[in-house]
């Protein structure tokens, strides 16, 4: 019988974090979809019976101890006190060949005590949704979550309409969030905080073990991650629709892909969450959300980075006052990747603006990948004469070889959201060939697959997308 060798780091080294609950049994489980070559990475050698088993709750792995986490979370700006995994059971960690520590998680697993009414369940659509989407982030190599598996339970669920259930089984750095520091920190209880602190120092920076102020470099890598990670998220015109405290990962992965797409037409206020109907998470203020998540994170930290509180809020306030200016930073190295610029130059961050300022309305992907070749350039644009006027600018800056260093850092093919549904859709009622066209055509984006790269058609309307619970 095939193993995975489980430990339980989390378990055992943070006592009073998490509730010990057995994911519930799926009745008639079928496998979707396994990630063989994510399997591979993890020395997983799985059987298509045992991830149909172990995968959706039909029967344990030997050696998981499932437990659902605790955690809490500004959700839209709101404060709620207690979240937790409401649909979700750690199965345990495994430690890859190169000995690196990652999380297995069953997501849509049944009802905890942190499920605050909700069925504890997930329907096919939007795990094959998160399967989809956390692949191609990762092969774009933006830091994110992995899917192993999604499996068919033989049960419905009840959202808008009745659809068959599944479970996802996710791959994780951890899950150790901002949320979960806030859990804690709104108890008051010091000592979780600073257990959770000394944890995620020792499983994701334990570089920083022996510094002099190890919290406060401890708060300066987060910043730096999720600095980058956003960035990167803005490069490829990613919007993730739900950028709550509780879906802030504190090892700089993106994690929960619920609502979230990418933008086609260019539009700084595009939004696709059903529920975001002020554009809190808007693509424009990501940048924005970034700061104030962590700006929550550095709250819950204030009693570690100094004795003098005083103090303390003075130090966490430097980190926060200066996290503008390395996104900024982040940003504009993205955008000199993009369009395909050598060295740095003190007007790149201007030129980059500058272009966007010209292709409002323009497919966001294809305007990158084809920014090379003006004559396919042109069709993209109702109005190509502020375009004009910035090529020149542009092509002196970028000089010769700018066309393969184009084609080398932007993608041909992103998910499209008409493509997405589309696959979706016949997924849910039984027909996966879409769904392995489009995941093949996404794992090689830079590949020029005609049907994958066109905008959505005339007609395919206002995109929105929810939350999946």
């Amino acid at each position: 019988m095939m193993t995975i060798a489980f430990d339980h780091s989390y378990a055992r080294d943070l006592p009073g974090t998490y509730l010990r609950v057995p994911p519930d049994p799926a009745p008639a489980p079928r496998l979707l979809i396994l990630n063989r070559s994510l399997a591979g990475d993890l020395g997983l050698a799985l059987s298509d019976a045992d991830a149909r088993d172990w995968f959706s709750g039909a029967s344990l792995p030997p050696g998981a101890e499932p437990i659902a986490q605790a955690y809490a979370g500004h959700q839209f700006g709101g404060f709620s006190p207690q979240l937790g995994d409401g649909r979700a059971h750690l199965l345990g960690e495994v430690l890859s060949p190169d000995g690196r520590r990652f999380d297995i998680q069953l997501k849509g697993s049944g009802r905890t005590p942190f499920s605050r009414g909700g069925d504890g369940k997930a329907a096919v659509g939007p795990m094959l949704r998160e399967y989809l989407i956390s692949e191609f982030m990762a092969g774009m190599a933006v830091p994110t979550t992995r899917s192993l598996a999604v499996v068919a339970t033989g049960e419905e669920v009840w959202r808008e309409t009745k659809l068959p259930g599944a479970v996802l089984a996710r791959v994780a750095a951890s899950h150790l969030r901002v949320g979960t520091f806030q859990f804690f920190a709104a108890r008051g209880d010091k000592a979780n905080v600073k257990a959770l602190a000394d944890y995620a120092i020792a499983r994701h920076y334990p570089d920083l073990a022996g510094a002099e102020q190890p919290y406060l470099a401890f708060l300066d890598a987060v910043i730096a991650g999720q600095a980058k990670l956003v960035a990167q998220w803005m490069g490829l015109g990613f919007i993730h629709g739900v950028m709550n405290t509780d879906n802030m990962a504190i090892s700089g992965e993106t994690i929960d892909y619920g609502p979230c797409a990418f933008m086609e037409a260019y539009a700084p206020g595009t939004v696709f969450s059903s529920i975001d109907h002020q554009g809190r998470y808007a693509y424009q203020n990501q940048p924005l959300i970034l700061g104030w998540n962590l700006a929550r994170l550095a709250e819950t930290l204030i009693p570690l980075l100094d004795p003098d509180p005083d103090r303390a809020v003075d130090l966490a306030n430097e980190r926060l006052t200066g996290i503008a200016a390395r996104y900024r930073t982040e940003w504009t190295r993205v955008m000199r990747h993009k369009l395909g610029l050598l060295g740095e130059d003190a007007e790149d961050a201007t030129l980059a603006d500058d272009l966007l300022s010209t292709m409002v309305g323009a497919d966001w992907t294809l305007t990158f990948r084809r920014l090379a070749d003006p004559a396919a350039l042109r069709p993209l644009f109702d109005d190509f004469r502020g375009m004009e006027a910035w090529l020149p600018r542009w092509q002196a800056r970028a000089g010769e070889g700018a066309a393969v260093r184009i084609a080398a850092a932007n993608p041909s093919v992103i998910p499209r959201n008409h493509q997405v549904e589309e696959a979706l859709s016949a997924a849910t009622e039984g027909d996966m060939t879409q769904f392995h066209s489009l995941l093949a055509a996404i794992r090689a984006p830079f590949t020029e697959a005609e049907p994958y790269m066109l905008p959505a058609p005339t007609g395919f309307g206002r995109y929105v997308t929810f939350c999946g619970t």
